[in-house]
């Protein structure tokens, strides 16, 4: 049809015309797979960033982010002018002028490289459409992107196509602030935002001439002018951009002289995974959040959330920072029980032969050598006893010691570790989560993850048991021998005859609160004979515990493996008037445009009557008001003004090896274990590693600190008066005791008179830290 133009230039004309149509076609509709994929008309109004989403406490401090592109798009206006600029005179001066591709900027870039100054050619809006886009990606080839010529060729074909089609949809400053929310700056660092906090420690609209320069200087490559690896190169393009600046009237150059002398000043802010912006908390609503995100089919590591969680900031700090004050002590307290002695120890006190080789054999660098050395692992050993440089933690700080690695991994197998929870045992809120005592060395949760001997924390599901089966705090048992004789699951008879902690007898009659308080477990071991182990493995679930529970005789006194989470959640059913509660971590979810996706809100089930709660709470209170309770160390610290009542349970597991403390207050309640993740490892006596000597302490001060601040909500005062009427007699004062000991003893005379009796009991001579409790379980 061409022919029939006469004229032979209008003729080629059209030809070149109607060939280009053509060529538009096929490359936009991926003809016969020869162009691989391109940008749609969808997606040039919706263009997809992987946006990361932040973590806010309940009170909107920042604490944590999720990314696989650390990238936080920033407005136009939130840009410094010195970016603009900088960027501008480096990478496209005729950014105003042109429509997308600028063929004199490209003629230039030509002339340039044939005189040895090499420049690129593309504009701002060709790299936006090549970031957005993925056009250089081998998933944006089609057919002939295997042929390398023709590859670039179609590639640089569809930047331009791509990048009229930005210059149609949207403005120049959509364009530019586009671009600089999708460049990467490295380090992880995605967006003029990320990389202004992360070089910086500055917002971007903060950044000065130089700061600007060094960001902008940085896209020529990443990784030749980073500035933390390679600063001197770094400060040398640095200088270019900022001359480029000059050129071009942005600075004057006094500016120029000026700012070409200073040093490159960075502040560098670095959250990168496993780094700062890692933690617990950080770890925990990301597996909070599983379900939801699948549910939902939403990425939080893509997705832009504002996540906000129920933590108060300020309690939280709170907690932090007792658990490393108490804990550098307890630490302490362990390495001098052992000093030059090896720490890891089976039941009857012997040394663990081969411990520390069998730990190592595990290590993925052992595997490494082993195969760099053929299986010789005499020569592997050798290398890891020699000593190296690096870096360990402590309580005092990251140390740069010299030691081997089979030192390193004895420093953190012996290392005491701890979880801690409080929550609002009526809303069901976490205020405080804190899962170990440094994520960055130890990534396992010691509150929802891990799962130890609860000891006789593990108690009051016993007595709740006993209250549901009609008995009465007021109801009497003698503080005797018991021996139970039972038959095992495998149709075995055994016979348990457990001991008291002091391995002694009073031969007296208790309360059941009394009982309770002195944690006695000849007492405990007869309700459960009287009431039915079954029963109380069917309390503990309905009240909170989710884990599995053997059930046998020995249940009572903690023998089964629970959580901190479980065991909090737990007591807050006695506190909430038997209902239920479910926990809630997360609290509302906003999309990247602020509008709420979703919010959570706790569900409650009444499980326990609630006289029964409320007359539990009242003989948790008896842990430190019944005489030789084991809570009375409380009374150390500055709980009690106000008519406050604090209730609580100490637990400690056979041999020492996990302290337990939960208490409850009218408004929170609070749980604390410790000890070493390795069980080997552990305290010696009841005067080091009992739960009061090791987790108590870290709830006491941590009360203190926050009964300090009144305004987190958090205040003294009594327990919440019953709603129902008790009907069980509860109100019978256990008698006053005279425990006659030297004079040099610690041990205090307990003041609590008994209306029904004035006989004063004398007790054996026991050190006060030996009447609290340890579970002495034998069968």
């Amino acid at each position: 049809m061409f022919k029939r133009v006469k004229n032979k230039f209008v003729r080629y004309f059209l030809i070149a015309v109607y060939s280009l149509i053509i060529l538009l076609c096929a490359v936009q509709l991926n003809f016969l797979w020869l162009f691989g994929y391109s940008p749609t008309k969808k997606d040039i109004v919706l263009p997809t960033l992987h946006i990361s989403s932040e973590l806010y406490t309940a009170d909107s401090v920042l604490i944590g982010r999720y990314f696989e592109e650390d990238r936080d798009p920033v407005g136009y206006d939130s840009i410094s002018e010195n970016i603009l600029n900088a960027l501008i005179a480096t990478e496209d001066i005729r950014f105003y002028k042109h429509n997308g591709v600028d063929f004199i900027g490209l003629f230039s870039s030509v002339v340039s490289t044939l005189r040895g100054d090499t420049r690129g050619g593309s504009t701002i809006t060709q790299q936006l459409a090549k970031n957005l886009y993925r056009t250089r990606y081998n998933q944006s080839q089609g057919l002939l992107g295997r042929i390398p010529g023709v590859r670039m060729g179609v590639t640089k074909f569809k930047e331009w196509m791509t990048a009229y089609k930005l210059e149609s949809k949207y403005e120049k400053e959509q364009i530019i602030t586009m671009y600089l929310n999708t460049v990467s700056f490295s380090n992880n660092a995605y967006g003029i935002k990320s990389a202004s906090l992360r070089y910086f420690n500055k917002q971007p609209n903060q950044l000065s001439a130089t700061e600007a320069a060094v960001l902008i200087g940085m896209l020529k490559g990443t990784t030749l002018y980073n500035p933390i690896r390679n600063p001197d190169k770094s400060k040398e393009r640095r200088n270019v951009v900022l001359r480029q600046m000059q050129k071009e009237g942005y600075i004057s150059e006094e500016q120029y002289i000026s700012f070409s002398k200073e040093p490159l000043n960075l502040n560098v802010n670095n959250p990168e995974r496993g780094g700062a912006n890692d933690s617990y908390l950080r770890a925990a609503v990301e597996k909070w959040l599983e379900k939801w995100s699948e549910e939902h089919d939403i990425d939080i590591y893509t997705a832009g959330l504002k996540i906000y969680t129920t933590i108060d900031s300020r309690m939280q700090q709170l907690a932090e920072e007792t658990v490393a004050k108490q804990m550098k002590g307890l630490q302490e307290r362990l390495d001098n029980t052992w000093r030059n002695e090896e720490p890891w120890r089976d039941k009857s006190g012997a040394v663990i032969p081969g411990f520390l080789e069998d730990k190592v054999r595990k290590l993925p660098v052992f595997a490494s050598l082993m195969e760099q050395f053929n299986n010789d692992e005499e020569k592997v050993f050798q290398i890891m006893r020699e000593p190296k440089k690096m870096k360990i933690f402590t309580w005092d700080g990251d140390k740069e010691v010299e030691m081997s690695t089979m030192d390193s991994l004895k420093h953190y197998v012996s290392m005491l570790n701890t979880g801690m929870m409080a929550m609002d045992p009526y809303k069901g809120e976490i205020k405080v989560w804190v899962g170990g005592i440094n994520h960055r060395y130890y990534k396992f949760d010691h509150v929802n993850q891990a799962k130890r001997q609860a000891g006789s924390t593990f108690k009051p599901f016993v007595y709740l048991t006993a209250l549901e089966n009609g008995m009465e705090p007021c109801d009497k048992y003698e503080d005797k021998p018991v021996r139970l004789d039972f038959v095992n699951k495998q149709g075995e008879k055994e016979v348990w005859e457990p001991k008291n902690a002091d391995w002694n007898f009073s031969y007296r009659n208790m309360s059941l609160r009394w009982a309770m308080a002195r944690s006695l477990n000849t007492i405990t071991a007869q309700i459960t004979r009287d009431v039915g182990w079954d029963k109380i493995v069917e309390t503990a679930h309905r009240c909170g515990i989710e884990s599995h529970l053997e059930s046998v005789p020995s249940v009572g006194l903690g023998s089964n493996d629970v959580s901190v989470f479980e065991m909090v959640n737990a007591y807050a059913t006695f506190m909430n008037e038997g209902k239920r509660v479910e926990p809630i971590l997360v609290s509302k979810i906003y999309d990247n445009n602020g509008k709420l996706i979703t919010s959570f809100q706790t569900k409650e089930k009444q499980v326990v009557d609630p006289e029964n709660a409320w007359l539990m709470t009242y003989m948790l209170r008896g842990t430190i008001e019944e005489p030789e309770g084991t809570s009375q160390a409380l009374w150390e610290w500055d709980l009690f003004g106000n008519e406050n009542q604090v209730g609580g349970k100490t637990g400690t597991s056979s041999d020492y090896v996990d302290g337990w403390y939960m208490g409850v207050t009218k408004d929170l309640v609070a749980g604390v274990w410790v000890g070493c993740d390795e069980q080997s490892i552990r305290f010696k006596s009841s005067q080091t590693g009992e739960g009061s000597k090791t987790a108590l302490p870290i709830y006491a001060a941590f009360m203190e600190e926050l009964y300090q601040q009144p305004e987190l909500g958090v205040t003294k005062g009594k327990f919440p008066d019953p709603k129902v009427e008790i009907k069980k007699k509860y109100n019978c004062p256990s008698p006053r005791i005279r425990v006659e000991v030297p004079s040099d003893s610690t041990a205090v005379e307990s003041d609590v008179e008994d209306e029904q009796t004035e006989t004063l009991f004398t007790l054996p001579e026991v050190e006060e830290s030996e009447r609290t409790d340890i579970n002495e379980i034998e069968r």
